[in-house]
């Protein structure tokens, strides 16, 4: 049985529960064939010092929409996903309202997956690019 959009989204949810993804309160909010998309507050949670959206909370966003869409599209009960590599390339500082994390495939393989996270504001504008490489493994 294939979940509904909004039974998928709320099972996100619920998976986020007690995990970083709760922590920096990033959600899940849109799916298709081959893309996830997620959203994250910019607020003092995720700050650096000087009062904009720390890089490192941006890579999280990125790593968490990545690995969770090169999770919804395999088999859970045979194979687990793990990120094995992330880059990331900061382009514009944000100091408030919303940031989006598009994950679309550059690969999906049957072991690798390739996936490209553009992180966007608002007002769509781009705010970090970034390349995450995933890998699902048997469970044994």
């Amino acid at each position: 049985m294939q979940l509904s959009k909004k039974d998928m989204l709320e099972q996100a949810k619920l998976v986020c529960k007690n995990t970083l993804m709760e922590t920096l309160q990033i959600e899940m909010i849109d799916f298709g064939e081959d893309f996830l998309v997620a959203r994250m507050p910019v607020n003092s949670r995720v700050y650096q010092p000087d009062g904009v959206l720390h890089g490192g909370a941006t890579a999280a966003l990125a790593e968490s929409v990545g690995s969770f869409a090169s999770h919804i599209f395999i088999d859970t009960d045979k194979f687990f996903v793990r990120g094995i590599e992330i880059s990331a390339n900061h382009l514009k500082s944000v100091k408030d309202g919303f940031v989006y994390a598009k994950a679309t495939f550059l690969h999906k393989g049957r072991t690798t997956q390739l996936l490209e996270i553009r992180i966007t504001d608002e007002a769509d504008n781009l705010i970090s690019i970034c390349k995450l490489s995933t890998i699902s493994l048997p469970k044994k």
